[in-house]
């Protein structure tokens, strides 16, 4: 039993691992069941010619749709508009204010110039005279809650100094834009319609505008960011008013819908058939003989799927589905390249 299982056990193990070994090189070499080395008569073949697609008519609706949030207006600024000193603060903070409202006085004094004569022995003299004194009052910028009066009675005050601010109480509608939604957006509209769930019926959003969100915030490290990391570059967004009349609330969730134009009865292609998405682009035309020929073409509205060309093809064209790669193949010069 002691040979049987020293020599005679590993040897039938290394038969059979042998065995094993050489069923997976013919499998892998004759492709499973089939006699030819790149498989039977029956293995799936892969076609990796791109497919041809006509250009037709259709209509392209430019609507973009965006989550966004519904936020404060933040609070305008009340700058002192002479140099001088806080005279009298007329209104306190949290009071109701409308446009134009005084708001504080600053006494200001300029110097006069000294009068000059003679004495009786014609000597000449010199007579300093009094600054004159004048108050200035400072104005709201606009209705709402005066919601901070930063200066005292007496405070030294230069021009544009900070001395308080009014917050409007309106609200608007912010949502961030990706940068494919900017190129569709490049002739906004004025204004959005606007869903907020489980809130009114969709309203319109006036005065939209598109700018640059306020600068990037510091990672959380509560969070698990990383304190030493730089702030999150700011990106673009929408923003619009929340018209008055109109009950939501800062922080809900909204989306926001944009329609930037539609074409109807227009030339289409897939945006996949295009090489870029805005304004100029190229497309891979299928001439009469089945060559590929690249074209320029000018492009309209896109509604995401598919893009409106202006100039460049006629209906009826075949165009490849998907821009062609192109071959980035390194040749080997061991291998009978340039150099073999």
């Amino acid at each position: 039993m002691g040979t049987v299982r020293t020599l005679v056990l590993p040897a039938l193990r290394l038969v059979v691992w042998a065995v094993i070994a050489a069923a997976l090189v013919v499998l892998a070499f004759r492709g499973g069941t089939g006699t030819e080395p790149g498989g039977g008569p029956g293995a799936p073949t892969v076609d990796l010619t791109s497919p041809i697609v006509p250009v037709a008519r259709g209509t392209v609706a430019n609507t973009v749709t965006v989550p966004g949030t519904v936020v404060a207006d933040d609070p305008v600024p009340v700058r002192a508009t002479a140099a001088g000193t806080v005279r009298r603060v007329l209104v306190k903070a949290g009071s109701t204010v409308t446009a134009d409202q005084a708001l504080l006085e600053i006494r200001v004094e300029e110097e006069q110039q000294p009068v000059t004569g003679t004495d009786p022995e014609g000597n000449p003299t010199v007579t300093p005279r009094p600054p004159k004194v004048r108050t200035v009052t400072v104005a709201a910028p606009g209705a709402g809650t005066l919601s901070a009066m930063d200066v005292l009675v007496d405070q030294v005050v230069a021009v544009g100094d900070k001395v308080g601010e009014v917050s409007p109480g309106s609200l608007s509608v912010t949502a961030p834009l990706s940068q494919s939604d900017q190129f569709r957006l490049l002739a906004p509209p004025s204004t959005a319609e606007v869903t907020v769930q489980g809130g009114p019926a969709p309203f319109t959003c006036t005065d939209l505008r598109l700018g640059a969100a306020t600068g990037g915030s510091p990672p959380d490290p509560g969070a698990g960011g990383d304190p030493m990391a730089p702030p999150q570059a700011a990106g673009t967004t929408a923003r619009c008013a929340v018209p008055a009349g109109v009950t939501v609330f800062a922080g809900m969730g909204t989306t926001v819908a944009v329609s930037a134009g539609i074409a109807e009865n227009v030339l289409v292609v897939p945006i996949t058939a295009v090489q870029g998405s805005v304004q100029q682009g190229n497309v891979w035309v299928i001439g009469e003989s089945g060559a590929e020929e690249q074209r320029s073409v000018v492009l309209g509205l896109t509604d995401g799927e598919q893009v409106e060309v202006r100039e460049g093809l006629a209906e009826g064209d075949q165009v490849l589905q998907f821009v062609p790669v192109p071959d980035d193949t390194v040749e080997d010069p061991m291998m009978g390249g340039p150099y073999g």
